[in-house]
């Protein structure tokens, strides 16, 4: 089988720092070569694969402001395209615009999507000539069809267990955006006694500078900013909880089922997917609100962290979402 992954083009492929969709195209990419997949990775030509790779913008748009967003996505889909008759299937992980041009892919083409970034896309994604994969059961509209779910899968490897923690920390590990609850992780710090370490990049920076940097004294809240796969794991694994007080339905959470898998546990607000992500009392808490967020930390310990971690495990691998995406593939092809 050969295989066309059109991957994103904000940041190199594996991300250095952020870039989730990066990661997951990276991690399929890798999965897919080592079972014997003939597959061509589209995507930034600094990315780095065991796939083949192809391309034509240098670098991420998002880390080199010289490249406007708009025109590298629009000719890397146009390049991609242009080869899609050399495969059995383009797999697409670049949000909508692929679909405005589907009728011109000359192999079957399946989207995952990764998240909708707004519902004035959905014109895209109801004229577009694919097949729809979505990333959590939470995360589905009701004016497409799907032909599964994929929850995405980790790196293992790179994500050590931690059965007892180095301290009573908690963390919050994603972009800094009121979506992603920031502002809220430093109360429910600040409520249960609790130093709060922050990682991710600042996404909002209006958000930072009202409502977090003022509360950063590097004692009590400590921001690291933009963590890389170097020190993920060892950060997630280092506290006593991931906090997750999300202000929108999360379509996934990657950190979360990370920290998870590093025997974590995550308290997460009851939004979006984290319902069929978190396994209540088993690999966190879901909770309403501030108060219940406060009384879910104090009660933490009780969570067998070497019990969160071998249920992460069983349930996030990156083989799992490798052997889940060739049953669709195949599926499809045949």
């Amino acid at each position: 089988m050969k295989v066309a992954l059109l991957g994103p083009i904000a940041w190199r492929t594996p991300p250095l720092h952020y870039g989730p969709w990066e990661l997951i195209t990276s991690l399929l990419a890798e999965g897919l070569t080592a079972r014997g997949v003939d597959v061509t990775l589209f995507a930034t030509l600094d990315s780095v694969t065991k796939a083949a790779l192809d391309g034509v913008s240098p670098a991420g748009y998002e880390e080199s402001p010289e490249l406007d967003g708009r025109v590298w996505e629009a000719l890397h889909v146009s390049h991609a395209l242009s080869r899609s008759g050399e495969f059995d299937l383009v797999h697409n992980h670049l949000d909508w615009l692929p679909l405005a041009f589907s009728q011109h892919c000359a192999a079957p083409m399946l989207t995952t999507i990764h998240g909708f970034s707004g519902r004035h896309i959905l014109p895209a994604y109801e004229r577009g000539n694919s097949a729809y994969v979505s990333i959590s059961d939470s995360d589905r509209s009701p004016l497409l069809s799907y032909v599964g779910t994929v929850h995405h899968g980790i790196d293992l490897s790179t994500l050590p267990v931690s059965v007892a923690p180095d301290s009573s920390d908690l963390i919050i590990f994603g972009r800094i955006h009121p979506d992603k609850g920031t502002d809220l992780a430093i109360e429910i710090a600040r409520r249960t006694g609790r130093r709060l370490v922050i990682c991710g990049i600042i996404q909002d920076h209006a958000f930072y500078e009202s409502r977090v940097a003022p509360e950063i004294d590097g004692d009590r809240v400590v921001y690291l900013g933009s963590v890389g796969p170097a020190d993920r794991g060892r950060i997630l694994g280092s506290g006593a909880a991931l906090l997750h007080p999300i202000r929108f339905a999360e379509p996934f959470g990657l950190s979360v089922v990370e920290a998870m898998a590093c025997g974590t546990p995550v308290i997460a607000y009851r939004k979006g997917s984290m319902p069929e992500i978190v396994d209540e009392g088993v690999t966190g808490r879901l909770v309403t609100g501030l108060d219940e967020a406060a009384a879910a930390v104090e009660g933490i310990d009780a969570i067998d962290r070497a019990g969160c971690a071998r249920r992460a495990r069983e349930r996030f691998s990156a083989d799992r979402m490798v052997d889940d995406y060739l049953a669709i593939y195949r599926n499809i092809v045949s």
